[in-house]
């Protein structure tokens, strides 16, 4: 008997997705905003693919067919764990997909924000450097890479991936993560000592506001701050106060606390020469999307086989 599945956002990804191993009734949808539509659309699926459309407790007690969640990505938290487990439902995500993409982006966002190429392209279009003096001018401070340290905080296969890179590149590294690790530095160190600190973090109620006014205030003045893991992870008002009274000197964000922000949010709408946000598209190489969607089906295909694989505990 064909087994219902229902992907839920398929807009999300930009990949295509190979034929699942056993027979299906396959639907999509390009975009799931309402828990209503979420409801009815999985009304008699067995499996939801998803990638940000949350997956609350409300939610799943009114989907008793539901046997799989097949998220595509690695975080996990648009779903109820608990809930889903209660029920009976496997909750499968994405693993080691992003080995380049996020950690090409941290670097690029390092490159840009330490030696203030936004802001200075930015000023060239204005019409500044016409008006110069002088051949150049130095308007925004620019620092090397080279010499300088990184911190980087959640060292699992993406900071690894990352802290080999930045090693290449001339930089000192130090990592703290939350499981124990052979050669790894207190949190403290990382922050206080840092020229460039990024998040690898999941976002759970222990690290929700891991960054807030506290910890911004002992990092260094010339410290950059950067953020292509969860939103939820750093105080927005906090940091846009410590980038406009230069309490650290810059930030690279790929996410926000609510994406996509449609009732606003400070830091897309802040202008600051000292700040860059990107529309949460560090994991979203071409490249990377495809290894993704051929995980997700295989992730599927794994489950119905009777031989689960990439399960996330409640």
């Amino acid at each position: 008997m064909a087994k219902k599945i229902v992907f839920l956002d398929r807009e999300s990804l930009d990949a295509t997705l190979k034929p699942f191993s056993f027979e299906n009734e396959y639907v999509e949808h390009e975009s799931t905003w309402t828990p209503e539509d979420t409801v009815a659309r999985l009304q008699g699926a067995e499996i939801a693919l998803i990638n940000k459309v949350p997956m609350r407790a409300e939610v799943l007690k009114q989907l008793p067919d539901l046997k799989l969640i097949a998220v595509a990505a690695t975080g996990t938290d648009v779903v109820d764990k608990a809930q889903a487990k209660a029920q009976g439902v496997t909750v499968v995500n994405i693993r080691n997909y992003a080995f380049n993409t996020v950690p090409e982006h941290v670097i690029g966002l390092m490159f840009a924000l330490r030696r203030a190429i936004v802001p200075y392209a930015n000023s060239v279009k204005r019409g500044d450097w016409a008006k110069s003096a002088q051949f150049c001018y130095f308007d925004y401070p620019i620092y090397d890479i080279a010499g300088s340290t990184l911190g980087i905080i959640g060292y699992g296969a993406l900071g690894k991936s990352i802290a080999k890179r930045a090693e290449a590149l001339g930089m000192k590294v130090l990592a703290y993560d939350t499981f124990p690790q052979e050669g790894l530095s207190d949190f403290e160190t990382v922050l206080t000592q840092s020229d460039v600190i990024t998040l690898h973090v999941p976002l759970t109620p222990e690290t929700k506001g891991l960054i807030g006014a506290a910890e911004l205030k002992r990092m260094k003045k010339r410290a950059i701050l950067i953020n292509t893991a969860r939103g939820g992870l750093v105080d927005e008002a906090a940091l846009l106060a410590a980038l406009k009274d230069g309490t650290i000197a810059g930030a690279g964000f790929d996410v926000v606390a609510q994406e996509p922000p449609r009732d606003g949010n400070i830091l897309c709408e802040a202008d600051l020469p000292n700040l860059i946000v990107t529309p949460h598209v560090a994991w979203a190489s071409k490249e990377a999307m495809q290894i993704l969607a051929d995980q997700l089906v295989d992730n599927v295909d794994a489950f119905v086989a009777g031989k689960p694989q990439n399960v996330v505990e409640g």
